[in-house]
């Protein structure tokens, strides 16, 4: 029921992508015994991402000239959406979005010869995987305030910091990661670099777990690490310019897998509406529960619909600083509360862990917070109205 119509090649796209997972990927997680909320082993996702590779999912989300599908914002909505909406666990991966392709896709136009065969090609062949670092325990919105230093010696730097709640590390062989190289500075003096996290001093904790489940959050600590200049990103001092480049259409892009898992709970919930019988017929029946329906799809269809208005608006050129936050406060609390109803809908059922919808209430309680809290994206909302550039 989506209110756009992807593109021919984008169709051809997700029926691809639906066969994989109705064949391979589904399969693969009955025979592993995979569930929601629990962790992953990390061989079988090297192996997932591999297989995803050689069909062609893995790099979809890159451009054309790299190897990507070359897809519109639109259509790469619809393509997420899709994936995220399957049902399958590990979806996710399947396009690289935790760990591969898409985290690293615009540093090809920044990165050296030198960083794109030793770290970003090995990415795109599913070889290697990586994450973004820049939170840390007093920089979480206020992204500037980071300690990470990175003290220039010679022809390398040593680290020192520590960074948090770091999604994709657990499984990271390197990371993107933010540090201080001009103290007093700001933003100016905040310079990106490439940090293998085998080097000495460089340390992943992982001994806590978010509220989507373990195995996929972890702490990076760093003492003395040493990072070879050319391991640097760009320039000295331009480093969270370079991390903010892409932030307007990321959460832009985010709100396409939000909506998917509302739709997966809006399914869910319908099928269970239609099979659940209480009182002698189908509890949807009961105009307690259709109305919870009616209005999970009501606002589902108005979220999508401002999601993909949004999307053609970028892909016909247009600027959407403003529009991308607003899709992505109501993107994310529209998704919350459709997950909310979708427990409700299945009561006892809805409460077990490990149910999806179970799962869905959690994860999508994140997407509040995740890549810029509501009240963040509000601020965005109101500075692009009341004082337009």
């Amino acid at each position: 029921m989506q209110p756009i119509q992807a593109s021919a090649k984008a169709q051809g796209i997700i029926a691809d992508l639906q066969g994989f997972i109705r064949d391979e990927l589904l399969p693969l997680e009955q025979r592993e015994g995979i569930r929601f909320g629990e962790k992953h082993d990390r061989g079988l996702l090297r192996d997932l991402w591999k297989r995803a590779c050689e069909r062609g999912f893995y790099n979809i989300m890159l451009p054309e000239e790299l190897g990507g599908a070359g897809l519109g914002i639109a259509d790469l909505c619809a393509v997420k959406e899709a994936a995220a909406s399957s049902g399958a666990v590990l979806a996710a991966h399947v396009l690289g979005e935790l760990s591969g392709p898409p985290r690293i896709g615009h540093l090809f136009r920044v990165a050296s010869d030198v960083q794109i065969e030793h770290f970003l090609r090995p990415v795109c062949r599913a070889e290697k995987a990586v994450c973004f670092a820049l939170t840390e325990a007093e920089a979480g919105s206020d992204a500037t305030a980071i300690k990470t230093t990175a003290r220039r010696e010679g022809d390398h730097y040593v680290l020192d910091g520590a960074k948090r709640y770091i999604s994709g590390a657990p499984y990271a062989d390197f990371a993107v990661l933010l540090a201080v190289t001009g103290p007093g500075k700001g933003a100016e003096g905040i310079s990106a670099f490439f940090v293998d996290l085998a080097a000495p001093g460089a340390k992943v904790v992982s001994d806590y777990q978010a509220m989507s489940g373990p195995g996929t959050h972890g702490d990076i600590l760093l003492d003395g690490v040493k990072v070879p200049v050319e391991h640097r990103i760009g320039e000295e001092g331009k480093g969270f310019k370079l991390a903010m480049g892409r932030i307007t259409l990321n959460r832009l892009l985010h709100c396409a897998t939000m909506l998917g898992m509302a739709d997966l709970a809006l399914r869910l919930s319908v099928e269970y509406a239609r099979t659940r019988v209480q009182f002698g017929r189908p509890i949807g029946m009961f105009q307690a529960v259709s109305h919870m329906i009616a209005d999970m799809a009501t606002e589902l269809y108005a979220a999508r619909s401002m999601m993909y208005a949004t999307a053609a608006s970028y892909d016909a050129g247009g600027d959407i600083r403003t529009q991308s936050s607003m899709c992505k406060v109501f993107a994310s609390e529209t998704a919350f509360r459709i997950a909310d109803r979708a427990v409700q809908v299945h009561g006892g059922a809805g409460l077990i862990n490990g149910h999806p919808v179970e799962w869905l209430f959690r994860a999508t309680r994140m997407m509040r917070i995740l890549t810029g809290t509501s009240e963040i994206q509000r601020n965005t909302i109101a500075k692009g109205i009341l004082m337009p550039d």
